[in-house]
């Protein structure tokens, strides 16, 4: 029995993603597949339209990276330092927030949504902190903040 080339147009579970080339049998692709719109058949000039989105969203994805790999060399330079009250062992009388750090990254240029900042719980002693920025996928940017006490 032969198979039939289709290109999907939606992730089907146990076959493929969108945009990609699988064969199956003809009954399935005739009677499922291509009724549905899920896929469609696979014509040469179909095949030579999804390769080139394909490698349309890949140099996109790379050119992505590269921006994100300049902003995570961008934001690590940065040093952040507050200043607040605090007791004498050398804890806070309030806190410093990721709203905080977000705001004085603004201020200094560098945009990052506040729920990128990972803040366990938010910093509450005097001295110098590490703050991780989640930039997207693996990839992490970590941010230096100084916290000292004022007179």
């Amino acid at each position: 029995m032969s198979l039939v080339k289709i290109i999907l147009s939606e992730e089907i579970h146990r076959l493929g993603v969108a945009g990609d080339l699988v064969s199956v049998k003809p009954g399935y692709a005739r009677n499922f597949l291509l009724p549905q719109g899920k896929a469609v058949l696979a014509t040469q000039g179909r095949v030579k339209e999804v390769e080139h989105q394909q490698r349309m969203i890949s140099d996109k994805q790379a050119k992505e990276m590269k921006n994100l790999a300049a902003l995570k060399t961008r934001l690590e330079a940065v040093v952040l330092e507050f200043e607040a009250q605090a007791g004498e062992e050398g804890k806070l009388f309030g806190s410093v927030t990721a709203q905080q750090l977000a705001d004085q990254l603004a201020e200094k240029g560098q945009i990052v949504d506040r729920r990128k900042i990972s803040l366990d719980e938010p910093i509450r002693t005097v001295g110098e902190h590490t703050v991780s920025i989640r930039m997207q996928g693996d990839m992490v940017a970590n941010l230096k903040v100084i916290v000292s006490a004022t007179d």
